[in-house]
Formats: C-alpha cells, sequence, structure tokens
C-alpha cells in the first residue's frame, strides 16, 4: 500500500512538471488583440469571477469544466449549472455546463458557449444611414470534458472543444484542449495546487460568401468579361493559448465556517503575465460571501475588484443541492459586469 501510495506522488510530480514545462518568458510586447476567439478567455461562473478569476486550484464543481477540467474528479454525483451575464456593450455571454460521475470510471462533463451581439443595420460608406438590411456576429464552443484522479491526491483532465465564430454571412471553424492537474499536498492543512494549458489548437480563418467579390482581371481591355468571381484572402489567427498555475487553501474548513483562499499565475499568449487571487467565506455550507482582484500587476488594465455572493439550498426529496449565485466584476472605464448563475446538484 505504502508502495501505490509513493507511486502515486511520483507520478503527480512528473504530471505537475509537463505542465509547469510550458515556457514561461515575459514578453516585452503585447500581443492583446492578435488572436482569434477572444471570447474563450472570459471566465465561467459567478463563483469563481466573484474570486477575481482565480479558481485553477479550487475548482471542484461544474465550473470546473472551464477551469480545470481536472476539478471533475471531485464531483461526488452530477452537476448542471446555467451563467449569464450581460458583457460589455451590450454583449450577452451564456453558458451551459453539465458534468456526471462514472464511478470508478472517472467524470464526463459537456459544456456550451455562446457570447452574442445585438442586430446592428448595415451601413455603407455611399450609405451612411444604413442600407435597410441587419447583420449578427455570434461566437460558439462546445466542450466535451473528462476527469479522473490517479490517486487519492493526484487527478487529472482534458478538454476536446469545437469552436465557430460568425459574423453575418461568413464565419471561422477551430478545434482546441485544454489540459489541467490539481494535486493536494500536506502542506498547511491540504495546500492544493492546480494548473491547467487552455485553447492549444488550430488557427482560425474567417470565409463565407461576404468574402466575394467581382474583378475585371484586364480592365485595359473592352469586351471582356469584368465580373470575374474571386474572394477576398484573410489571415490565419492563432487561438489564445494560455497557462494557469494557482494555489487554493483552506484554513478554516468547520461545520460553522469555511474559508477558501485562492491565487493564480496567469501566462498568456497575447498579453502580459498577471495574478488573480480571490477569497471565499462560507456559513454553514450555505451562505457564501466572495470577493477578489484580478488582472494584478498587468499594465494598463482596467477595473479588477470583483464581489459576489451565493445561497444554496438542500433539496429535500432529490438529495442535492440548489444554487443561486451572483457575482459583480468591475471593469473600469468600460463599466461593470453583472453575472447571475444557478446550478443543481444530483
Amino acid at each position: 500500500m505504502q508502495t501505490g501510495i509513493r507511486q502515486g506522488q511520483w507520478l503527480a510530480a512528473i504530471g505537475l512538471a509537463l505542465v509547469l514545462a510550458v515556457p514561461t518568458r515575459a514578453q516585452t510586447v503585447s500581443k492583446a488583440g492578435t488572436v482569434a476567439g477572444d471570447f474563450l478567455q472570459i471566465g465561467v461562473g459567478a463563483r469563481a469571477m466573484a474570486m477575481g478569476g482565480s479558481f485553477v486550484a479550487a475548482a471542484d464543481d461544474a465550473s470546473a469544466l472551464y477551469w480545470n477540467p481536472a476539478g471533475l474528479a471531485h464531483l461526488e454525483g452530477g452537476e448542471a449549472m446555467a451563467v449569464h451575464s450581460r458583457w460589455l456593450a451590450d454583449v450577452s455571454f451564456d453558458y451551459l455546463g453539465a458534468a456526471l460521475r462514472l464511478g470508478t470510471l472517472g467524470t464526463l462533463g459537456v459544456s456550451v458557449t455562446m457570447l452574442s451581439v445585438p442586430d446592428m443595420l448595415v451601413r455603407t460608406e455611399d450609405r451612411p444611414e444604413g442600407t435597410g438590411e441587419w447583420f449578427d456576429a455570434a461566437d460558439l464552443a462546445i466542450g466535451l470534458s473528462y476527469g479522473r484522479f490517479i490517486t487519492d491526491r493526484f487527478a487529472i483532465g482534458a478538454t476536446a472543444k469545437f469552436i465557430q465564430q460568425r459574423i453575418w454571412h461568413s464565419s471561422a471553424v477551430g478545434f482546441a484542449v485544454d489540459l489541467g492537474v490539481q494535486f493536494r499536498t500536506d502542506f498547511f492543512g491540504g495546500l492544493t495546487l492546480g494548473a491547467a494549458v487552455y485553447n492549444f489548437g488550430t488557427d482560425m480563418r474567417m470565409s463565407g460568401r461576404d468574402l466575394r467579390t467581382f474583378v475585371d482581371p484586364d480592365p485595359t481591355r473592352e469586351g471582356n468579361n469584368n465580373r470575374i468571381p474571386a474572394n477576398y484572402e484573410t489571415d490565419s489567427w492563432s487561438l489564445p493559448l494560455n497557462f494557469q498555475f494557482g494555489v487554493a487553501l483552506r484554513p478554516v474548513q468547520t461545520r460553522m465556517h469555511q474559508l477558501l483562499l485562492t491565487a493564480d499565475a496567469l501566462h498568456p499568449s497575447a498579453n502580459y503575465e498577471s495574478v488573480n487571487v480571490g477569497i471565499e467565506y462560507g456559513f454553514q455550507q450555505r451562505i457564501f460571501l466572495r470577493g477578489g482582484y484580478h488582472a494584478l500587476f498587468l499594465p494598463g488594465a482596467e477595473g479588477g475588484l470583483s464581489a459576489g455572493l451565493a445561497v444554496h439550498q438542500v433539496l429535500p426529496y432529490a438529495g442535492g443541492l440548489a444554487k443561486l449565485e451572483y457575482a459583480y466584476r468591475d471593469s473600469g472605464r468600460l463599466g461593470g459586469v453583472h453575472i447571475v448563475g444557478i446550478g443543481i446538484t444530483f
């Protein structure tokens, strides 16, 4: 038995070393706004967002589908969640996720992320007041996740994602994977380490009939066909690759009071490094107060403070929990974001 535990600890160390092997060289120039699928960087869940997006080591509910698929291993049964927020500039952001434990086989989950903007009037240089046509834009990601314990301390997980971005009649499609690990130590009564790599996948390129045009291959010649169909060629853009490493500490865990402290370090491909921190206080495991700060040390960051609360109610006949959660995130001059989530365990 002792040998098995020792092997598990070695396996945990190797797994963490592989994830930490992702290059962490500091960027000298910000690449913000130079990636496709930027909506993939919007955090999921009122709980995690209230805690400043510092959740990679603490993920232990259905939001682990986004933050760290290894956290799915903590689910004892099933859980489903739905999140809605009115993002910046009237953009709607919605997330649906569900996970189910399959006994000793691990936990399987699915998720759908949607971002959409209101319909807008088509305007051109010749008709600045509008052409009478309307267009919209929407982003979509569908994920299939799996997580399980390798030992009683070490969990691994992965998510495969289909990604689509669309604006009017043009779209781009991509595929990506997320990989994550969690490891509970003996330090400070169970300090947990977590790490995840997000959006490792294909480049995305826009195509569609909106990019179609007609050209005259030889305008100096008369009588030739001056409406030869052609397409504008667009560039390919990489996905927002990100590496996130975090710690979670639970210094107080009694029947009456619970306290969770978290801190994450982020190394994104499209921006400078930064740090997120969060805190959660629970009273009788039913009422939760949360706070946090995101994008610490990020040059030019807007806002940063976040806060939230939640109420969990035991379902007397179903044997699970109903969750109602709220979070507010300050985005500085861009305004604040309100996030509402509901969930159920079964």
